[in-house]
């Protein structure tokens, strides 16, 4: 009997462990203070969760930046990214998926009212891509881009464009 009950409270404890870790509300503002921004589209900020020295890792939704081998267009995207967040704090907006794949929190990144993956899209440093479910900022992300096209930005330059999608780079360049 007590192996029985032994057992079933490691399987309860086990349980309880892999429940998924509480993220603030779809919509609701977190501040988090960058500490290095890794790519176009990546962040390591400090602050996020409940232990506020944890570094955590923020991909932002709903853009796709060139990789940093894929020059100049990825070291241009990292920069761009660093000149915006310009070392202050930033705050971060959740959609409805919390994490991807590879444990990075999803975020839109706001600063002074800014949308930095809107204003990274619409300089063309990074593409728009839709991801399902998160989808909150899409309509103003497509027309973001739409808008670098017509202006010939960054990687739409017609003198010097961009010829892989990031997807594409990444699949030919395993």
């Amino acid at each position: 009997m007590k192996i029985k009950i032994t057992l079933l409270l490691c399987c309860l404890l086990l349980l309880a462990a892999c429940q998924p870790q509480k993220q603030p509300d779809a919509g609701k503002l977190v501040q988090a203070k960058v500490v290095q921004v890794v790519s176009g589209q990546t962040l390591q900020v400090v602050g996020l969760a409940e232990q506020p020295t944890l570094m955590s890792q923020v991909r932002l939704l709903s853009i796709d930046a060139p990789d940093l081998q894929q020059r100049p267009w990825g070291d241009q995207a990292k920069e761009r990214l660093e000149t915006l967040v310009g070392g202050q704090p930033v705050n971060l907006e959740f959609d409805l998926e919390a994490k991807d794949q590879f444990g990075r929190t999803l975020a839109y990144v706001w600063k002074d009212e800014v949308l930095l993956n809107e204003q990274l899209v619409k300089d063309g440093y990074v593409l728009f891509v839709a991801r399902a479910p998160n989808h909150k900022y899409d309509l103003r992300l497509e027309r973001a881009q739409q808008w670098a096209r017509l202006m010939g930005q960054g990687i739409w330059n017609s003198e010097n464009p961009m010829r892989l999608t990031p997807a594409e780079f990444r699949s030919q360049n395993r």
